[in-house]
Order: structure tokens, then C-alpha cells, then sequence
């Protein structure tokens, strides 16, 4: 079965549209890896300083993201995190969650 791959990110308020051109703008390389079935970037509730956001990919299985996550692919969609000017968007470092699914239904 799958194995879904979620990062949680707090964004502070008011930020959410810098976040999420961020994601927009980057270059993915996603679909170049075997194993990759699907991205989501999605947008959660507002709490008092921030607004809670999360990365979800679905990939075949655990070793198919864990390829994704030792390749070149990775190391250069991730090669100019924390590198931009001025404050982060991201309060604090995203909080990773890796699932293997056991029950799916269509």
C-alpha cells in the first residue's frame, strides 16, 4: 500500500501569500522520481499567531519516499530553503509525519 509524507507549517498571519508562492514558484522535481503519486499543499485554520499549513505527498511506498528524500531531485528543490530575504514566513522548523497506509477505500 502507500505511504503519505505530511509537513506541517505554522506561517505567520498575514504571510500565507508569501508561503504559499513559495510553493508555487519552486521547482518540484516530484514527478521524476519513481514511486510518486500525488502532491497536495494544503491550507488549515487560523490560531491566534499563525495559520496551519501541510505538505502531502502519497507515494507507492516508504522506500519509494525515502529514495525521493536521499536524490538529487531532493537536494535541489530543497537547495535554496531558508535562503530568502527577510523574515520567514515559518515560524519555527516544519513538524514531519510519514504514514503507511493500511486501509483505503475509492
Amino acid at each position: 500500500m502507500s505511504f503519505i509524507a505530511m509537513n506541517r507549517f505554522k506561517i505567520r498571519l498575514g504571510r500565507e501569500e508569501d508561503f504559499e508562492q513559495i510553493w508555487k514558484s519552486r521547482e518540484s522535481h516530484l514527478k521524476e522520481l519513481s514511486g510518486f503519486r500525488e502532491f497536495r499543499l494544503l491550507k488549515g485554520p487560523e490560531n491566534e499567531d499563525h495559520r496551519l499549513y501541510s505538505s502531502h505527498v502519497i507515494w507507492d511506498s516508504r522506500d519509494d519516499f525515502e529514495a525521493w528524500t536521499k536524490s538529487e531531485q531532493f537536494r535541489a528543490s530543497h537547495r535554496n530553503v531558508g535562503k530568502r530575504e527577510g523574515e520567514s514566513p515559518i515560524l519555527g522548523h516544519p513538524q514531519f509525519e510519514g504514514f503507511e497506509t493500511v486501509l483505503h477505500e475509492a
